[in-house]
Formats: C-alpha cells, structure tokens, sequence
C-alpha cells in the first residue's frame, strides 16, 4: 500500500449506528462491527509504514449527548479494546496515546487505556492516537488555559506567545499536522475534529459507513490525495502529493 507521501492520517469513523439500522439491527451492532474496522485499519497502516494515525473514536459531544446504553455499550467496547488489541499493537509495534478529556471517562476504562499505552510506550512503529471524549474547540480552550495559568504566575511573557507556544500545550504536543482527513458515511464537516492540525488537510470523504471500510477504500483515498496539488496559501504550491 502506497502512501503517497502520508506522514498523518486522521479518520472521522462516521456511520456506525446508520450501518446497523440499515440492516434493521440496533445501533449498537454497528458500534461492535466498527471494532473490526479499527482493527484492519490499523494494522495496514502499520505494516505500510504510515507514522502517525488519529481516530475520532468518541466526540464530547458523543459523550454528553448520546443515549445512556449506547455509551455504556462504547465503553465497554473501548475496554475491551484495550485488553483483545494489545497482542495486536504489540505485533505491529504500534504506541498508543489519546487525546481528549480522559478524566471524565469511567475510571475502570482509562486504567485499561492507561495499561496500554504503558506497555505500548516503547514501540517505534507507528504512532496510533485515539482522541476520545475529544473536541477541537474544547483542546485550544485547555490549551490556552494552561498558557494563561502560566502567564498569571509570571513564568511566561505574554508578548513572546507565537503559535509554537499554544502548540506545544494541546493534548498530543508531538502530534504532526494531518495532511489527509477521511470521512465516512458522506457526511461534509469536520464535527470538530483536530481544529488546529487540519489546516491545511486534505480532506476525503466516502459514502461508505465506518464498518465497511477495509484496505481497498485506504488505497482509493491514497491515490486521489495522490492527485491532489497542496499549495499550503501559496500560489504555485508544492507540486503532487507524492
């Protein structure tokens, strides 16, 4: 699998309770079926070589608003995720980080999310980051927070601030920008998602739902960012995507 000069790729997993109830099936089938797509997504991209993957596994949003059993069902998805994958991740050299609020999650499944990333941490493959509880307005808030904390206590001058300074206090500070943004199940919006790191992403979006994507829908994302000419606000650009 080529990856056309891909250092990150982010994925909005979009369309698992359509899928189901597409099938006359609950919603939450399409949360489990989705698992599967992680899995195979994951692993691909790893083996190709990919440095960096984000997934938007759960939106504050998502979170604060989706009906009770369905959360309680992604959690304990999410958990045993962390426990079934870890042979997985480990197979690939995969680390795992997150991004997003954790600390508002059930404690019993950031432990697991913890476990991981500690058995995970030396790998020196592909970074796979899984932004949960997550919102892009919501990380340039803490952000900025934590710069204001630090200018109140005198450790920082306010007029040396540049963008490198906010940067560097988002949730994942090593985090490269995207430069491809996939979508599924049709959808055209970002639902704040990596506010600050799609920039200058290319974005593509595929009517399939997340449970139906596998390896042959990677390489036609690949392929059209392949074709695309990123200018990056300049007027010639820097030529093919390659």
């Amino acid at each position: 699998m080529d990856l056309k000069g891909i250092r990150h790729l982010a994925i909005i997993m979009d369309g698992n309770g359509r899928w189901a109830e597409m099938r006359g099936w609950a919603r939450t089938r399409g949360h489990r079926a989705g698992v599967d797509s992680v899995r195979e997504v994951t692993t691909e991209c790893a083996r190709a070589g990919l440095p960096w993957l984000t997934l938007y596994a759960l939106s504050t949003e998502n979170f604060k608003q989706r009906p009770s059993r369905e959360v309680r069902v992604l959690m304990a998805l999410l958990k045993r995720f962390m426990i079934e994958e870890r042979g997985t991740l480990m197979d690939n050299g995969v680390r795992l980080v997150t991004a997003g609020r954790l600390h508002e999650l059930p404690a019993r499944v950031v432990a697991e999310i913890r476990r991981t990333e500690a058995l995970t941490a030396a790998n020196r493959g592909m970074v796979l980051c899984l932004a949960l509880n997550y919102g892009g307005r919501s990380e340039i808030t803490d952000a900025a927070k934590a710069l204001a904390r630090e200018v109140a206590a005198g450790r920082l001058d306010p007029e040396s601030l540049t963008e490198d300074s906010l940067a560097a206090r988002l949730y994942c500070p090593s985090m490269p920008d995207v430069d491809l943004l996939l979508r599924t199940a049709g959808d055209l919006r970002v639902s704040n998602f990596l506010l600050w790191q799609i920039s200058y992403a290319e974005i593509w979006v595929t009517s399939k739902c997340w449970p139906d994507v596998r390896r042959p829908l990677l390489e036609e994302a690949f392929a059209a960012f392949a074709g695309r000419k990123r200018k990056f606000g300049s007027l010639g650009g820097s030529g093919r995507a390659s």
